[in-house]
């Protein structure tokens, strides 16, 4: 329900009805500006301001004549006002129209987003120092490393998406400007401070200089940081498709009662959430190309950007606020399964403790080669006992790795037994955890 709710708000504000508001909310601050500027008697603006409105069949109906959007809307506007329509879109052209109510539009879209980041991020910290010292295995090629704890995997996907919410927030303040310079930015039909009273009346900045559009750069940002948002974004989702595979099974999607997961296999618990999100930013990412190619316009201006902003846009806008619902419930609901977590840790017979033995054999006088040579040996021992299916642990519950490292004579010389036993001790590998839970969270 929250992810329907999201998108269909987000929707809304993207819709003809929401376009052309937006296209009338920039004309009639258009028309209190030259009041201001006193060219627009008070009168006139008044009723400009009170009763100018449109009818979207009426638009579609002459748009079928004049093949042009901007006169249709501004014919249609006319139609509901008297004499007092001479002052609608004085002086403008029909970008600098568009392009200020686009930015309205943008603006609002982004706000919504900036939210949705803000839930997710919330859900993220609130996972993460639920697992701040639940341990687990460090990947690094999907080979066991070292040992981890799964609040670290979750603190680095905090720490993400705080850099995307900053790019996001700097992508508003690019994209929250407004023009009304005129049809080749000369501001020759309309003083400088018509387009400041305009700006300033919606919110936005004035662009410092234009041309008959607002440079495409802008919009080219905020795809790019919607594209980078995304990525991190699939970081996660692939991260829990992994985690849910049925040899690792160390976290998995909450599965709700009576849900299938195959028609054909009734046993099936799919990764599906995870799975769709990933694919949703695969298209939001596709939204960043063509929105650099708009940056190259002819001149001062072509309309080869129009018809490719009339997608990438809302769509961009509407995917990634759906995405970002669907991915913060999945974070929320995530099933996590610390047993299974510890039991893939201990999987390799303890081989993820020797950089552990390897450190401490230059303190006892040993060169870095020489200590390499004697840790890795023993390693490639418990390597072939576990290609034999041999068990990791042994019947005290000691780890392979641990028993040869006792038996080595050469390190037996080197380091006594409990200095080699103090080596699998798990809270070495946590001790900095609050520190570094301070640095992303304080």
């Amino acid at each position: 329900m929250i992810e329907r709710y999201a998108r269909k708000v987000m929707k809304e504000k993207w819709t003809q009805q929401a376009k052309y508001d937006a296209w009338l909310k920039v004309e009639k601050a258009a028309v209190k500006a030259w009041n201001k500027l006193g060219l627009v008697p008070d009168e006139d603006c008044e009723k400009i301001v009170k009763n100018a409105s449109f009818d979207i069949s009426r638009i579609d109906e002459i748009e079928k004549e004049t093949r042009h959007d901007v006169i249709a809307f501004l014919t249609s506007v006319s139609e509901s006002l008297g004499e007092e329509s001479r002052w609608v879109h004085y002086g403008m052209t029909s970008s600098d129209c568009i392009d200020t109510a686009v930015a309205l539009q943008m603006k609002d879209s982004l706000e919504i987003i900036l939210e949705d980041m803000k839930i997710l991020m919330e859900a993220i910290k609130k996972r993460a120092y639920e697992h701040k010292m639940t341990l687990m295995v460090g990947r690094s090629h999907g080979i066991h490393g070292e040992p981890i704890t799964f609040g670290l995997v979750l603190a680095i996907w905090y720490d993400e998406m705080k850099r995307n919410l900053e790019n996001l927030k700097q992508a508003m303040d690019v994209i929250s400007v407004g023009k009304i310079s005129g049809a080749m930015g000369n501001f020759a039909h309309a003083p400088m401070e018509l387009e400041e009273y305009v700006c300033n009346e919606l919110g936005l900045k004035a662009a410092p200089v234009s041309n008959q559009v607002i440079q495409r750069d802008r919009y080219a940002n905020l795809l790019n940081a919607l594209a980078l948002l995304a990525s991190s974004c699939e970081k996660i989702a692939v991260a829990i498709r992994h985690y849910q595979r049925t040899e690792v099974y160390e976290a998995e999607e909450f599965f709700a009662k009576g849900q299938k997961g195959s028609s054909a296999m009734p046993h099936k618990r799919n990764p599906v959430l995870s799975e769709n999100i990933t694919g949703l930013c695969r298209m939001i990412r596709s939204y960043a190309l063509p929105a650099l190619e708009n940056v190259a316009l002819w001149h001062e201006r072509d309309i080869s950007h129009s018809s490719v902003e009339r997608f990438i846009l809302p769509d961009g806008f509407i995917t990634t606020d759906f995405m970002l619902n669907r991915l913060s419930g999945v974070i929320e609901k995530l099933v996590v399964y610390p047993e299974n977590m510890m039991k893939n840790l201990n999987m390799t017979g303890g081989l993820v403790f020797s950089q552990r033995v390897l450190l401490e054999l230059p303190k006892q006088g040993l060169s870095r080669e020489e200590s390499y040579k004697i840790v890795q040996r023993n390693a490639m021992k418990v390597w072939a006992d576990l290609q034999q299916g041999k068990s990791a642990l042994n019947e005290k519950g000691e780890s392979l790795y641990l028993q040869y490292l006792l038996n080595d004579k050469e390190l037996r010389e080197k380091l006594s037994e409990e200095a080699i036993r103090e080596c699998f001790d798990y809270d070495y590998y946590t001790k900095n955890v609050d520190k570094i839970f301070n640095r992303v969270f304080r």
